[in-house]
């Protein structure tokens, strides 16, 4: 080490072999990893006492393994019992750490790294030999007060000291029990708070969908609105009002049939699925739409049609002229006597009337269609026709749509043996039979594969479901009529998932023979029939049937609007509804066409939206609109009820408002507990919660001043929380005396600890969906309650 020095002074007088101490320490540094680590640079003050000191001054990472290599070193030459000292002094030493080692010694027994030294061992510049007379040495102890020797200084723990010293201390009893007490408690609070989390997430019910979540919106798109000045509705223009779906609180919005068509706005028969009309704009015009609509949190559902395509797609042009796979894509058979258009294969007729079957002059052969000739049914039970449909799942889903709706679902599969169907009158000749309505439809309905079918569907749909708030939503259109058993199979069962739901239109149905009877059979009905524990959904309006307003009457638009939204389930609203818009009354020029029936598109249900009191209702700036705008749109328009607090539109909204934030018309039970030919009444309540709702609705053709509900515990008063007669909000009334005038509708509001649902003689009219219970100490939710 050059011109270093050493004295090694042991305590008891004895010399060390100071060039074997050197070699040995040099040995010993030669061959650990920091080597470089030769502290030549400090004054080393080393004293042996069953622990060692460092370098005076000696900083950073270098103090513990250069005391360590000491150590090492004294031992082997003195063993560890030994007590020594070991001075260092470099001739190189800077200016600066020279300050630093006298700042260290200012004090009687000043500190050095921890350990106590004494003054009196003072370092020596020259000679290799111990001084004459050593001062008493201190005694370094780290045992317990209690139990040090006198006369010895108790070191006390301190940052950077050496393994030996740190093993030393944490080996004492008061650490090593303390230091085990805090182990064993940091392992039983992971693992109950691992099981606590475990627990919550077993308990939970799971969290209401986005298609769940709020009302369904559907749009006629070439009335909703326009953007390029042609008169027609078009995407373009329903992007320009996404926020207005925002205002009604609205995440889900179902957009009609858009697909390329040659049919004038009826995009039920297809000519490609993979094209927009140029009528509703360009794929590109459909890619921003999505787009802007996912960024504002909002879902788009779109048509999906199976069952028909129309008479110009590409595949129909191909099987006609029997083109490969093609061949059988349709539904072909030979007319009998003589392939005359009139011989037809049996008496099955379409859902338009006449005969399900049409002659084609190109394959000399009879095509079946159910509905319009122009609308030749696909041969769904051949694989390659199911594959072609998938793939054209798969081109929207790739896009980002978020769901279908699978239209004419039931009408999918017919009976391969072609018999004919039972007359609905025995005693009618045969040859008269030309209605729908004529015939029962065994043979060319609901046949055996066809849910199978619907399955697969769902599963395609099910491979871009999996990514989180990915899910993507699947219903069905099957309007089964009286056999309502029908309709529920498409809900699928607890082992194989199919449709999330079936639509229910038996609502359409309702007309200007309302009464309270006849929506309580029509709800009760539907509960009753759906498998436990699967979601309803309530349908009052659609493209192809009149306005509330004008089917069962302007007066009791909002009480419809008030059932739709506070019955369990999700409600689908038929765009203009939440207005009270009507059909439109002046007689459209509903022209014959070449397909034997008038155009859909002129039905007055579709008449385009009244967005203001400007001219053409802020629909289009236009000369002309598709369809004339209906007469009353000054008055029923958005800009003018967003203005008026007692609006149909703002009931809606705060309906739409309270379905979301209150829990037990979120999700809760319902219990039928009313009903005559004029009122309505249910209950809607959450298990844990005291907050109850009465929906008390009169679709009457008069006032009534006392409904008594028997069999259940109710207290004196409730507020109205939403009342159809907007000056009744906020009011309290008797449970005594509740007055409704016709078509009024009640939201009532009261605490009670004496839930319906419980009750025995109600127990037959209680329903609940996705059950859950409320947890107040713990604001939670959990089910299995």
């Amino acid at each position: 080490m050059g011109s270093a020095r050493f004295t090694l002074c042991t305590v008891y007088g004895s010399n060390v072999d100071e060039p074997a101490f050197f070699d040995t320490l040099k040995s010993l540094l030669s061959q650990w990893p920091l080597q470089a680590m030769v502290c030549e640079d400090f004054n080393i003050h080393l004293k042996i006492n069953g622990d060692l000191a460092g370098c005076q001054g000696y900083v950073g990472r270098k103090t513990g393994t250069f005391k360590a290599i000491e150590r090492l070193a004294v031992d082997q030459l003195l063993g560890s019992e030994k007590r020594a000292a070991l001075t260092y002094s470099n001739s190189k030493m800077s200016e600066d750490t020279k300050v630093e080692s006298l700042g260290m010694k200012e004090k009687v027994g000043h500190a050095n790294n921890g350990f106590v030294a004494d003054e009196g061992l003072v370092e020596k510049e020259g000679g290799g030999s111990c001084p004459a007379e050593l001062p008493e040495p201190c005694t370094v102890a780290i045992q317990d007060a209690a139990t040090q020797p006198p006369g010895s200084t108790i070191v006390k723990p301190y940052a950077g000291m050496p393994k030996e010293v740190l093993l030393q201390f944490s080996s004492q009893a008061r650490y090593r029990v303390t230091r085990e007490i805090i182990f064993w408690l940091i392992i039983v609070g992971t693992i109950a708070i691992i099981g606590a989390t475990i627990a919550i997430i077993a308990l939970s019910p799971k969290c209401l969908v986005w298609w769940q979540a709020s009302p369904i919106y559907q749009v006629y798109p070439r009335s909703f609105k326009d953007s390029n000045m042609d008169g027609g509705g078009d995407l373009k223009g329903i992007q320009e009002k996404l926020e207005y779906f925002q205002y009604l609180n609205i995440k889900t919005v179902w957009i009609a049939p858009f697909y390329q068509s040659s049919i004038k706005d009826f995009r039920y028969a297809v000519d490609d699925f993979r094209a927009i009309d140029p009528t509703f704009g360009t794929m590109k015009d459909f890619d921003n739409l999505i787009a802007v609509m996912h960024d504002k949190g909002l879902k788009l559902v779109m048509d999906l049609i199976p069952n028909h395509t129309s008479d110009k797609h590409n595949w129909f042009q191909l099987s006609r002229n029997r083109t490969g796979k093609y061949t059988d894509y349709y539904i072909w058979h030979n007319c009998t006597g003589g392939g005359t258009e009139a011989a037809t294969p049996n008496n099955w007729v379409s859902f338009y009337g006449n005969s399900s079957w049409q002659y084609d002059d190109i394959r000399k052969q009879c095509y079946f269609h159910q509905f319009l000739k122009e609308q030749p049914d696909l041969n769904i039970r051949n694989p390659d026709v199911q594959a072609e449909i998938k793939e054209i799942m798969n081109f929207w889903l790739a896009k980002g749509v978020d769901g279908f709706r699978v239209d004419a679902a039931k009408f999918l599969l017919e009976a391969e043996h072609l018999r004919n169907e039972p007359q609905v009158n025995t005693s009618q000749n045969a040859d008269t039979v030309t209605s729908y309505s004529e015939l029962f439809h065994d043979y060319t309905t609901t046949q055996v594969g066809m849910h199978d079918i619907v399955r697969s569907f769902r599963q395609t749909m099910n491979e871009y479901s999996r990514e989180a708030d990915k899910y993507r939503f699947m219903s069905v259109e099957s309007s089964d009529g009286k056999a309502i058993e029908k309709t529920m199979m498409y809900y699928g069962n607890s082992f194989i998932e199919e449709a999330n739901f079936p639509y229910n239109v038996y609502l359409l149905d309702l007309n200007k023979e309302l009464s309270g009877n006849i929506i309580f059979d029509t709800v009760n009905s539907w509960m009753r029939a759906m498998p436990k524990g699967k979601w309803p959904n309530w349908v009052v309006g659609s493209p192809s049937n009149p306005r509330i307003a004008s089917r069962v009457g302007k007066e009791y638009t909002n009480v419809i609007n008030m059932l739709l939204l506070t019955l369990p389930g999700t409600p689908v609203t038929y765009y203009g509804e939440e207005l009270g818009m009507t059909d439109y009354t002046t007689k459209i020029n509903q022209s014959e066409h070449n397909f034997g029936v008038h155009d859909p598109s002129e039905d007055p249900e579709k008449t385009p939206m009244q967005w203001d009191a400007n001219p053409n209702a802020g629909f289009t700036t236009a000369n002309e609109t598709w369809l004339p705008v209906n007469e009353d749109y000054t008055t029923i328009n958005v800009e003018n009820q967003k203005a008026h607090p007692n609006s149909t539109l703002n009931l809606y909204r705060e309906l739409s408002l309270l379905r979301q934030n209150e829990l037990p018309i979120h999700r809760g039970w319902i219990c039928l507990i009313y009903n005559d030919k004029d009122v309505f009444a249910y209950v809607r309540e959450f298990d844990g919660l005291d907050t109850t709702f009465m929906m008390l609705l009169n679709f009457g053709n008069a006032s009534r001043t006392n409904v008594q509900v028997a069999g259940i515990e109710l207290p004196g008063q409730a507020q109205i929380r939403l009342s159809t007669n907007f000056n009744n909000n906020g009011k309290s009334v008797d449970f005594g005396s509740i007055p409704t005038e016709k078509g009024e509708g009640l939201v009532l509001e009261y605490k009670t600890n004496k839930p319906v649902h419980t009750k025995d003689n109600f127990k037959n009219n209680c329903y609940v969906s996705e059950k859950a219970c409320y947890l107040m100490a713990l604001n939670l939710l959990y089910k299995n309650c």
